[in-house]
């Protein structure tokens, strides 16, 4: 069966709740998303004000509070928010990843290998069966490895470690200065040992929220080797079915998924910095056209919150103190810009209520946009 380059667009949007908004709870909307971005603390309710009917911003709040979703460093080395129930399983399978990218030089330059972060790690849990700031932790490592190797000792184990940011307060339930509480739930894993049954659950996890998908595609949201992703997806049977890709790739997926046609009505959304959706495809041409990713992922990593319309990336937009600012790639139909301006005025009513510039030490890129974009105050 072969899918065609709308269709998987379309496939996107469905899983990822931006074909409409929908009346989901914020538990069960993260667990059918998966995970969101959360690098910025404002951009998990950006996202989910994209994706649900009548979103509170303090039911999330509360998840946080209630560790119903947690917050942690997870695929890509990154802050996602992601169910609880779906975070043992995640940490597992990322465990080799986060094991050889935090006990790497910077760790190492003070004499410290793995025996000792293995070692290091149950008392540090220990430490934080309580919120943990920033500088207490570093105290923790001055007092137990010596000032000269706190620094690079906290920054490998503090993602080495299975340790959940603890919500520190307003406006977004996490501030700019971290707080950290063990994540629980029986012992730290250890070592570089791949757990293959928990990668078979983030997988099926991934393709329920994100696919059809190739083996690149995986291993680009997990940061796993391929040749895992491979062997895994290829002892999964009947679990998974395999489509052909616009471009001939092979394309794996559940075999119920939802994938609607292409010409399913796709709204406009204001998508919050960092949004998976732009993130968790090697290939990220099915939401993001090509010309147009250099405009939006910054060389540093920096992803900039962006316009969609019917369904792929036609511009970005910036919260300013006069409203959100918008703009175009491209020419924009007039019913579209009104369409945009309806999702502003909602957008700035859940800023005003929280941070109304939110995103605001990120203005520097619009420098370095385009000067024949088309901009707009909606």
């Amino acid at each position: 069966m072969t899918i065609t380059a709308g269709e998987l667009n379309r496939a996107t949007l469905s899983r990822q709740l931006l074909l409409e908004r929908v009346p989901l709870s914020v538990p069960e909307a993260v667990r059918q998303v998966v995970a969101l971005q959360a690098q910025h603390p404002a951009s998990p309710y950006v996202a989910l004000w994209n994706r649900l009917t009548d979103f509170a911003p303090a039911e999330l709040d509360a998840a946080f509070t209630e560790r119903a979703v947690v917050k942690a460093s997870l695929m890509r080395i990154t802050l996602h928010a992601v169910h609880a129930e779906d975070y043992p399983a995640f940490r597992a399978a990322m465990q080799p990843t986060l094991y050889a990218s935090r006990l790497g030089a910077r760790f190492a330059v003070g004499g410290l290998t793995p025996a000792d972060a293995e070692e290091l790690v149950p008392e540090l849990l220990d430490f934080a069966r309580r919120p943990r700031t920033s500088a207490q932790m570093q105290a923790w490592a001055e007092e137990r490895l010596g000032a000269e190797r706190k620094e690079g000792g906290w920054w490998g184990l503090k993602a080495y470690a299975p340790l959940h940011h603890a919500p520190t307060g307003p406006p977004w339930s996490f501030g700019h200065r971290p707080s950290f509480v063990a994540a629980g739930g029986g012992p730290a894993p250890r070592g570089r040992v791949l757990d293959v049954q928990a990668l078979r659950a983030l997988i099926l996890r991934y393709l329920a929220g994100f696919g059809p998908a190739s083996v690149a595609d995986v291993a680009q949201f997990a940061m796993v080797r391929r040749t895992h992703v491979r062997t895994v997806l290829g002892s999964m049977g009947d679990a998974v079915e395999q489509l052909q890709g616009p471009d001939g790739s092979t394309l794996f997926d559940l075999p119920d998924a939802p994938r609607p046609p292409a010409g399913t009505p796709a709204p406009p959304r204001l998508m919050a910095m960092w949004d998976s959706v732009l993130l968790a495809y090697a290939d990220r041409g099915r939401v993001l056209p090509p010309d147009y990713r250099p405009l939006v992922i910054r060389r540093n990593g920096d992803v900039l919150p962006t316009l969609l319309v019917d369904g792929h990336v036609a511009g970005v937009w910036r919260p300013t103190a006069d409203g959100i600012e918008a703009t175009a790639f491209h020419p924009l139909s007039p019913a579209t810009w009104d369409r945009l301006a309806v999702e502003a005025r909602s957008l700035k009513a859940l800023l005003d209520d929280r941070e109304t510039q939110a995103y605001s030490r990120y203005h520097h890129w619009w420098a370095k946009l385009p000067e024949d974009g088309e901009v707009r105050m909606l």
